[in-house]
């Protein structure tokens, strides 16, 4: 069993050289070129990113051979195609399980995820709600919740999809809603404490991820709002005596988080509580896919210090400022800037 020896963040470094590694295949197509021939078109993935491979010929060898999901090992040529990295493959077959690391293949979070528990449950024992305490660690005591938690992606494609996003997604918003709840005196600070925690527990139901994040039946028919809602209803049902307007402002933040109806919001957030966290929601969320985006522009090869392709998920190019800053060219000093005395 062997590691991967090319990264797919890594790919732009060997453009022009052909490489045998292993890949998985998060998404496979027929497609046809102008003339009408058919090639196959794959998306590749491994735990630094993904990136498009062509086949052109010989594809009955080999094209039903596998699916998306599972490991293939190829010999591909690197090329630079329109900006991006490409890989054209020149041969392919799937792998046996003995032959890869299955590590390899699934994004991490780059947190230790001990210490993000740590600080999950840190800051879980400073609510002084003794009810909201009560719900959240009714989830979080849970050894097949916590077990999910602990390596359940934030998203298919989007913020936080790696093993572990979730976690560091939740633990990242506990740390603003720490910060910036105080500033607001009418603020409930536990309450925004538990959105932040309850909001996207529905996708421990609507994900299944392995190899490549997808959605469950339940997730397509449902999605993750409605299953949150659900989990938190059966949970709140076994506190005796939870506050029935306590359960309604918690459900609402979950409802509303997502800030807007055409985002998938039922509701749009009413009380200050669900506002503060939409923001601070997908402020988090936003500035993790800019982060995203500055990578896999370099991973592509473009420099660091350039504008981005279009992103679509924020609706522009991105600019990477500390690059840009870093590369700007130093200053030369003249002899007119020096002193008088100091003039050759």
């Amino acid at each position: 069993m062997l590691s991967k020896t090319l990264l797919i963040a890594d790919a732009a470094k060997y453009e022009g050289q052909t490489i045998t590694d292993y890949f998985a295949v998060a998404a496979k197509q027929l497609r046809r070129k102008k003339d009408g021939s058919v090639f196959l078109w794959l998306r590749l993935s491994d735990r630094s990113g993904q990136c498009e491979a062509v086949m052109w010929d010989n594809l009955e060898t080999c094209v039903e051979s596998f699916q998306a999901g599972d490991v293939v090992k190829l010999r591909v040529d690197v090329a630079n195609y329109q900006g991006k990295t490409q890989l054209t493959i020149k041969q392919l077959r799937k792998a046996a399980p003995e032959e890869y690391v299955r590590a390899d293949f699934q994004p991490h979070t780059a947190y230790n995820i001990d210490e993000l528990w740590a600080r999950l449950t840190g800051f879980v024992d400073t609510f002084s709600d003794p009810y909201l305490k009560q719900l959240v660690s009714s989830f979080l005591d849970d050894p097949e919740v916590a077990a999910s938690l602990r390596t359940a992606p934030a998203a298919k494609y989007m913020h936080h999809a790696w093993i572990g996003g979730l976690l560091e997604h939740i633990v990242s918003l506990l740390g603003l809603c720490d910060r910036v709840a105080p500033h607001y005196p009418h603020v409930h600070r536990d309450l925004v404490m538990t959105g932040a925690i309850l909001h996207d527990i529905g996708k421990l139901e609507e994900l299944r991820w392995g190899f490549q994040f997808d959605y469950t039946l339940e997730g397509q028919l449902l999605g993750h709002i409605t299953q949150g809602i659900a989990m938190i209803e059966k949970r709140t049902a076994t506190i005796p005596g939870f506050p029935a307007r306590l359960r309604l402002m918690v459900e609402h933040i979950v409802l509303s988080h997502h800030g807007r109806y055409e985002y998938g919001s039922p509701k749009l957030p009413m009380t200050p509580e669900a506002i503060l966290f939409h923001y601070l929601d997908d402020l988090d969320a936003k500035l993790h896919t800019v982060r995203a985006e500055f990578d896999r522009s370099v991973a592509q090869g473009r420099a660091p210090d350039e504008l981005t392709d279009y992103v679509r998920a924020m609706e522009r190019p991105l600019l990477d400022t500390r690059a840009y800053l870093d590369a700007a060219e130093p200053e030369v000093e003249t002899d007119d800037a020096l002193p008088a005395e100091d003039r050759a």
